[in-house]
């Protein structure tokens, strides 16, 4: 999902895909209807995205065309393993215990952040799930019937209710929050 986008317009879903994608048939939208206001979402965190649509179809492909990669800036570290420097700030309890771990404080870190990864990563993809969806949810249907009730289910983890919660709304905005609200769709 990373890196893809979806637009709405009025409730109907219009395009999933790369921004330029995207962006392109947006455009097209609002050159066919320009009363109507698209909303874009980013399919990674759920929260809209802002696009400009000057110029005609070439120009705002332009625009949004995936460009290379910059290279980082060589730093403090070891770059070539990807180590960055950075600062930490710690109580001085905290630095004589890592200090006196085997390999020192640098790798004492990184074993607590990979222990805290793996035994946190399932709860962790369920909380972005649930923000995902609910950014696009409340942009989407924040004032439709039912929303509350569908935003705590949403929260409590309980999809049916979720579910008949979103019954009266349009079809797309269901199908996006709940694929947004699949823990391993991040």
């Amino acid at each position: 999902m990373d890196q893809t986008y979806t637009a709405f317009v009025e409730g109907r879903h219009v395009a999933t895909g790369p921004l330029q994608e995207v962006a392109v048939a947006v455009l097209r939208v609002q050159q066919a209807q320009p009363t109507v206001n698209p909303l874009v979402f980013s399919d990674a965190s759920g929260r809209a995205a802002d696009l400009d649509l000057r110029g005609g179809e070439h120009a705002v492909a332009a625009r949004y065309a995936v460009a290379e990669p910059a290279q980082a800036p060589k730093g403090r570290g070891r770059p070539k393993l990807g180590v960055v420097a950075r600062e930490v700030t710690l109580l001085p309890e905290h630095w004589e215990w890592l200090a006196a771990q085997p390999g020192g404080a640098s790798v004492a870190l990184r074993k607590l952040v990979h222990e805290a990864r793996r035994s946190g990563a399932d709860r962790d993809r369920a909380r972005q799930a649930r923000d995902r969806a609910y950014h696009a949810m409340s942009a989407l249907a924040g004032d439709l019937a039912g929303f509350e009730e569908a935003s705590r289910a949403l929260y409590a983890g309980d999809i049916e209710r979720l579910r008949a919660q979103m019954a009266p709304w349009p079809a797309g905005v269901q199908a996006y929050v709940l694929r947004l609200a699949e823990p391993a769709a991040g």
